[in-house]
């Protein structure tokens, strides 16, 4: 099995506060991975690592990550390049100000794509893998910010996936929705699996169980442990892990 994402040894700090400590954990390509955790416990920020987020003041990162066989914090690498090579997809939808096709054409123009033959063509591919395009088709020019709150979020997949990644993160992305709208991104995050490489934050274990292949148990800036997602939820071996997804913590 090809390993797409891999952290070797991998610490982050805020100022004096170490949020990550000597995280090694390998991402395979074309499955989806859950990050789980208690509060705090560093899943948001490790996956921030992973396109770059948190390059920000203050912050500090010690280790490596890899895509594929490069390594992201290397001099030589391009961060918005990587930022189309690893998307992400946040907790709140967050739609441009702009009607629908603006918003899935939004990057594939910032890109350098004008032509309006190619923009209909990956808005509609975009759009379709995102199960959108049968709800949006006849309102491409409707404001994204007319959509419901699920329709929104897949707006944003579809945004995504208009530049073409090879990874989608998604933060938590089901945490502001209905069950019925959760129901949905979760369907397609299983579909979204045979063309890209999904990592999964989420505090909803049940999630982690229904979509994941494969979950990580983040505490206290540590990877506890990293298994098959059955064996995390059925056989774990360590026993903060089986406090945790018994419900006795967090």
């Amino acid at each position: 099995m090809k390993m797409k994402i891999r952290s070797e040894n991998l610490s982050v700090y805020f100022d004096t506060f170490r949020a990550l400590k000597n995280v090694t954990l390998k991402i395979p390509e074309n499955k989806i991975t859950a990050i789980i955790g208690p509060s705090g416990c560093g899943k948001s920020t490790f996956i921030k690592t992973l396109n770059r987020m948190n390059d920000i003041a203050g912050a500090r990162i010690e280790g490596h990550v890899f895509l594929d066989e490069h390594d992201i914090y290397s001099l030589d690498t391009d961060v918005t390049l990587l930022r189309t090579k690893i998307g992400m997809v946040f907790q709140k939808p967050n739609p441009f100000p702009k009607n629908i096709y603006d918003n899935v054409a939004f990057g594939p123009r910032i890109h350098g794509i004008k032509g309006e033959y190619m923009l209909d063509g990956i808005v509609e591919d975009a759009l379709r893998k995102a199960a959108l395009w049968n709800e949006v088709s006849d309102a491409l020019s409707k404001s994204a910010l007319e959509l419901s709150g699920g329709q929104q979020q897949r707006l944003c997949i579809a945004r995504c996936i208009a530049v073409k990644p090879e990874v989608i993160l998604f933060d938590e992305p089901c945490s502001a929705l209905d069950p019925i709208s959760t129901a949905k991104i979760e369907d397609l995050m299983v579909k979204l699996k045979e063309h890209y490489t999904i990592v999964i934050v989420t505090h909803n274990m049940q999630q982690a169980a229904r979509v994941s292949d494969y979950t990580a148990f983040f505490y206290l800036g540590e990877l506890v442990e990293y298994d098959d997602t059955r064996k995390i939820f059925t056989n774990p071996q360590d026993k903060r892990t089986e406090s945790y997804v018994s419900g006795k913590f967090g």
